[in-house]
């Protein structure tokens, strides 16, 4: 079994509130969600309005599709919001 964990770490320039953040990020975990079957949740920098951090787990049997899969996490990311800039992003597999 193989755990594969990503985290992905956000910046959002124009933001002035927690409720903004959330409209942002909201829908991104929402569609990850949604699209890949993983698991997402925001693990870091919750107080900051300009700022997030997720994290996404998955579980396969599969080094290689474990890897695959949240690399297209991390580009789908990337491409979905043009109101939040992917700064970093680590990915991390446990067998």
């Amino acid at each position: 079994m193989i755990i594969g964990i990503a985290t992905i770490e956000l910046r959002i320039p124009m933001n002035d509130s927690l409720k903004g953040k959330r409209s942002v990020i909201k829908p991104i975990i929402a569609r990850l969600r949604s699209e890949y079957n993983v698991s997402v949740a925001e693990v870091d920098h919750q107080d900051s309005w300009r700022s997030a951090v997720l994290g996404v787990a998955c579980v396969s049997s599969d080094r290689d599709y474990a890897h695959g899969l949240l690399m297209k996490v991390v580009e789908s990311v990337e491409r979905w919001r043009l109101d939040a800039d992917l700064v970093d992003y680590e990915i991390e597999l446990i067998s």
